[in-house]
């Protein structure tokens, strides 16, 4: 029986059969080579290989030329089944594929792909011939554990893309070029704004002070945001005893995640680098009885985190072992928790607009997976009361989502605020999560206004997430030219010859006393030259001085948006950049 495919199934289906043709090629150049897998994905596809040597980008030529006479030869792409013997006795050669069919539930189907000399283990679907995969390029080859652990054995992935016509892989491919050059992990380096160091480690970046300074702008803005909208800062410990792990669950299930310090067999007492903020905060609640009259109470915090992420899991300033969110837990009675939810999420959307991201993100409901049972604490009654409440919130609040299964943190679902970076792949940004369970195993308790203990419900949020992921978005969003408020250095004073310097200097001063952040640059070098290299490091307003401007008293103005703009007084040019920063204006 046919399958009635939509559009997204149908490039998926072609980039699936791509990958397969890409494997052949593979197979006939390097006969030796091993196969794992090959799927396609968002962005195109992939195949990873089992060879001793990687490839190279001749040799990404080589396959690529193959894959054409394959495309070429139409064949046809025909599947059939087999018995579990049968299909191990096929794939005896390929280790990988053994490990799959070994690892497939009994009675599950086992089904193949042939395309010629070639067959693949596969679920599908494919194209019916190979002449359907026309328009398709390889990008690159990488390294990539077996199964995404780094206990397996280094693999190599060649990525790709697909598309149903020429003319579409054209544009997908002059955006691939774009996305290169706005690639946070690039720029951000040559805009000197981060920097790594094997020394230190892997996931562990050093802001350089023009990173720094735009951290410290979006830290302060989110505080005093919060501040004004009635959250309480705290400041709390970077580590604490496995005891507080243990009560909270992270001991049992975020263990691996953890950066652990002592060994339970030999220590007395042993301790762990914080993942999370939020059984720190538990701590300040319990500082004292809670009452109704209490609630609810907003805590937030610049909290610095640490996570054990996977080697091959880190990427520039998007995922990171130690990293600094805008975190915050919510206390609360059930008759507040609409509302309050209501006001972590508009504090997010402010805050999002605010930087020019939110028009990027999406909406994930995120809930527990009720066949994982070891993942998650709390009963299936509890996780559905969670659920079904949030997702009344949702829909009152008529945010347009889509549910995640399994994406819920251990202890409640949550609502994730889902962006993209510039090569299609999608992290979070932003989460608030309602959590009925964790105040119960920490004994926190108000005294309502009918005399009786109660547990309060907790939200647990972020309002504009990981800085550093912040960073990286923001450098992307705006390819390095960030808007005249967060920009590191707003204004650049150039000299045109060195009787200009005591002017520029003066300027200067003036500039930064009303709070512009303002550099000079007087070497004695032509004026042309200052100038494009205060637009290779995209500041906001260069302001060039000369004999005409010290005898009227102004600045010769070039903006970075719009060019010459002309001599202006300098009360008048402090006064319309002071306007555009208070009002952060977005400049996109």
């Amino acid at each position: 029986m046919s399958e009635i495919l939509n559009e997204t199934d149908e490039l998926r289906t072609l980039r699936h059969s791509a990958s397969h043709i890409m494997a052949q090629a593979v197979k006939r150049l390097y006969p030796n080579v091993k196969l794992a897998i090959g799927p396609a994905i968002d962005t195109g596809f992939y195949y990873d290989f089992d060879i001793d040597t990687p490839f190279t980008q001749d040799d990404l030529e080589k396959i690529e030329s193959e894959m054409k006479k394959i495309v070429k030869e139409n064949l046809k792409i025909e599947r059939f089944e087999l018995p579990r013997p049968e299909a191990l006795k096929l794939m005896a050669d390929e280790p990988y594929k053994t490990e799959l069919i070994n690892d497939l539930p009994e009675g599950e189907v086992i089904s193949f792909y042939k395309q010629g000399e070639f067959t693949d283990l596969c679920a599908g679907p494919h194209v019916n011939y190979t002449s359907k995969v026309k328009a398709f390029k390889l990008l690159n080859a990488t390294g990539a554990y077996w199964r995404g652990s780094e206990k397996n054995k280094m693999l190599v992935r060649i990525y790709g893309v697909a598309f149903k016509t020429k003319d579409e892989l054209e544009d997908h491919l002059e955006k691939l070029e774009e996305a290169k050059k706005r690639d946070h992990n690039k720029l951000g380096r040559d805009l000197e704004l981060f920097t790594t160091s094997e020394l230190i480690g892997q996931g562990l970046p050093i802001m350089l002070p023009k990173g720094a300074r735009i951290i410290q702008l979006l830290q302060r803005f989110v505080e005093d945001t919060e501040e004004a909208r009635g959250w309480l800062l705290t400041k709390t410990p970077y580590m604490a005893k496995s005891d507080l792990y243990k009560l909270s669950g992270h001991w049992d299930h975020y263990k691996e995640g953890m950066f652990v310090l002592g060994d339970e067999e030999k220590d007395k007492e042993v301790f762990a680098l914080r993942p999370m903020t939020c059984p720190f905060q538990y701590q300040a609640y319990l500082n004292r009885a809670r009452s109704y009259r209490d609630l609810p109470l907003r805590y937030n915090e610049t909290s610095t985190l640490f996570r054990n992420e996977a080697s091959g899991e880190m990427h520039g300033l998007i995922r990171v072992r130690q990293f600094t969110i805008s975190e915050g837990h919510l206390m609360c009675t059930p008759e507040q928790l609409e509302g309050e939810f209501r006001h972590c999420l508009e504090l997010a959307i402010y805050l999002l607009k605010t930087v020019g991201l939110y028009e990027d993100v999406s909406y994930r409901f995120s809930q527990w997976d009720p066949n994982d049972r070891e993942k998650f604490i709390g009963t299936p009654e509890q996780w559905n009361e969670a659920q079904g409440i949030m997702g009344k919130i949702l829909d009152h609040l008529n945010i347009p989502y889509k549910v995640g299964i399994g994406e819920a943190a251990f202890y409640g679902p949550k609502l994730d605020i889902q962006i993209k970076n510039v090569h299609g792949k999608e992290d979070t940004l932003v989460t608030i999560q309602i959590d009925q369970m964790l105040a119960e195993k920490f004994g926190m308790e108000y005294t309502d206004a009918d005399g009786v203990k109660k547990n309060p419900y907790i939200i647990h949020r972020t309002s504009l997430g990981c800085y550093e992921r912040t960073l990286a978005l923001l450098i992307e969003k705006y390819a390095g030219a960030f808007p005249t408020w967060l920009a590191p250095t707003q204004v650049k004073l150039m000299a045109i010859s060195e009787k200009h310097v005591d002017y520029v200097n003066d300027i200067a001063s003036k500039l930064r006393k009303a709070g512009i952040r303002a550099e000079t640059d007087i070497r004695n070098e032509k004026i042309g030259y200052k100038i494009r290299e205060a637009q290779l490091e995209k500041v906001p307003y260069m302001l060039i001085c000369g004999d005409k401007d010290i005898e009227a008293g102004t600045v010769s103005v070039r903006s970075r948006k719009e060019g010459d703009k002309g001599a202006m007084a300098v009360d008048d040019f402090i006064s319309a950049i002071r306007k555009e920063i208070d009002e952060r204006v977005l400049n996109i």
